[in-house]
């Protein structure tokens, strides 16, 4: 899953560097771009997306224990149930775009604003998308099949990748002035195109398990209360994670133009580590956290939990501290292509910097999520994500006051830091007294062997950078070498100290990727 999960989010991570040199990182097109796309996954999230793992597994874990078909026909009602809804909500969203886009832009411009909605007309069936796509998935991983969901989204990918080209080559706008309703189409067919290549790669590998596709008009049996009473609380987490989005993304546009941009860029660098190992750990946690919920086995759960937050740590640990050090540098090799303007890649490397202090607390908060979740408890998260959410937006408000307005964009990261570690401590403690332990003792010792074998690393990392500067120029090429010596340096450091400090957690690892990679 691992190896399946980095081809397609590096393959995603080309493609948001492939639209940033198209439209112009730091641009008001990539902006409005940015804001549009966001807003069909911000709709999803609020009506199903959140459920996925909270409502949608459990339930389908049990169901294929339970039901004599293996929960097949409960699988078609549940199938059914999301494309009725999403249907319904794709259309509401669509008559509400207007109003969706000005959420998110207080300080747009109006040719912005009237383009943001122009993309999302477009974008906005994508919810109808990416929740049949979800639910197809969740119903393959039930069934033990990882790997169409995880490579789906390198097709959505490539799709998209190839509409950035093809803008460029035909010499599509830099600005919004001077923007064509052809290039309009271009760019918003083509995206909207390559989610349904995803949804159709996933559904057609359900189809191919012997999954029969068959749409029920009869929901009975679904449970309708129970997953209204379960998805109710689902509803305030994702609502309340939207609000810290939304709030976020209202504050990076008042750092002027670009400030969308380097938000929304900085989070797919923070994002790529933590999917490729935390969401590939994840994803396979669940549907054994569910079947030994429903067993009651606690002391597996926690066994399962304390092993998720120890290998994500161990493994995100250094990339965490790289991106603190060389944030730059990462902003520079990624983006500085194009029509990407220097202040714009400026101000993207101290963001991605920033965001190297969230991954770790993030990854954790995640995860013990799912604890949660497999008790078919969503009330408890949903309280700490409220919590989560209000940290999140004072730590947004505290940066609009203190930081000049260049830089506020900055600050949110941070907020995102403060937020996550009291999420992660208060799911912690809860779980504790849910579960009866939650292996403190080991999680502590060996998040504090991390905290020293990645100290030391980046240190000799950055050592390394402090000592190429004098002697290498600035720009694509100078970041490369800065890169690609200070990483090799930091990890084999890492590698070596976390030998020494005894930590079984990197030999797990080695031997999973290696496993892996064979097995692929």
């Amino acid at each position: 899953m691992a190896v399946a999960t980095l081809a397609s989010r590096t393959v995603g991570f080309l493609r948001v560097v492939v639209l940033a040199s198209a439209l112009g990182l730091g641009s008001r097109l990539l902006d409005s771009y940015n804001v549009a796309n966001t807003l069909p996954n911000a709709v999803y999230e609020v009506v199903v997306g959140g459920a996925m793992a909270s409502v949608v597994v459990p339930l389908l874990a049990r169901a294929a224990l339970t039901e004599p078909d293996d929960g097949l026909v409960y699988a078609q009602r549940l199938l059914s149930l999301i494309v009725y809804g999403l249907g319904a909500v794709t259309v509401v969203a669509m008559i509400s775009a207007p109003w969706l886009v000005e959420i998110y832009t207080p300080r747009f411009t109006g040719e912005q604003r009237e383009l943001a909605v122009a993309f999302s007309r477009f974008f906005l069936p994508q919810i109808l998308f990416y929740g049949v796509s979800a639910t197809a998935g969740a119903v393959l991983n039930i069934r033990g099949r990882f790997a169409a969901p995880m490579w789906a989204p390198l097709f959505n990918s490539v799709i998209v990748i190839a509409v950035g080209v093809i803008y460029l080559l035909i010499g599509g706008a830099s600005d919004i002035a001077s923007m064509t309703a052809t290039h309009v189409l271009l760019l918003a067919v083509g995206t909207t195109a390559g989610v349904l290549a995803q949804m159709t790669l996933v559904v057609w590998a359900l189809a191919r398990t012997g999954f029969v596709l068959r749409p029920r008009l009869d929901l009975r049996g679904i449970g309708l209360r129970r997953v209204g009473r379960l998805a109710g609380w689902v509803l305030v987490s994702v609502v309340a994670a939207q609000v810290l989005i939304a709030v976020a993304t209202r504050t990076a546009s008042t750092s002027g133009p670009g400030g969308i941009s380097a938000y929304q860029n900085a989070l797919a660098v923070f994002h790529l580590p933590f999917a490729v190992i935390a969401l590939s750990v994840m994803t396979a946690l669940l549907p054994r956290l569910s079947r030994n919920a429903a067993h009651r086995n606690h002391a597996r759960i926690t066994a399962d939990l304390s092993q998720g937050v120890r290998l994500a740590a161990v493994a995100l640990a250094p990339i965490a501290a790289i991106m603190l050090v060389l944030g730059p540098q990462i902003a520079t090799l990624l983006f500085a292509h194009g029509r990407s303007s220097s202040s714009a890649i400026a101000l993207l490397g101290a963001v991605v910097a920033a965001f190297g202090v969230a991954l770790l607390p993030f990854t954790g908060y995640m995860i013990l999520q799912r604890g949660f979740y497999a008790l078919q408890d969503t009330r408890t998260p949903a309280l700490i994500a409220t919590g989560v959410t209000v940290i999140g937006v004072a730590g947004c408000l505290v940066a609009t006051w203190l930081l000049p307005r260049a830089t506020i964009v900055v600050g949110i990261p941070l907020a995102y830091a403060a937020a996550y570690t009291v999420g992660f401590l208060a799911a912690a403690a809860i779980l504790r007294r849910r579960l009866g332990r939650i292996d403190g003792h080991r999680l502590l010792h060996t998040h504090a062997r991390v905290a020293v074998a990645a100290g030391i690393a980046v240190s000799c990392g950055a050592v390394t950078a402090f000592a190429l500067t004098p002697m290498i120029d600035t720009g694509y090429s100078a970041a490369l070498v800065t890169l690609t010596a200070a990483g090799v340096v930091s990890t084999a450091v890492y590698v070596a100290v976390a030998h020494l400090l005894r930590l079984a957690e990197i030999r797990q690892l080695v031997a999973a990727g290696l496993a892996g990679i064979r097995t692929s």
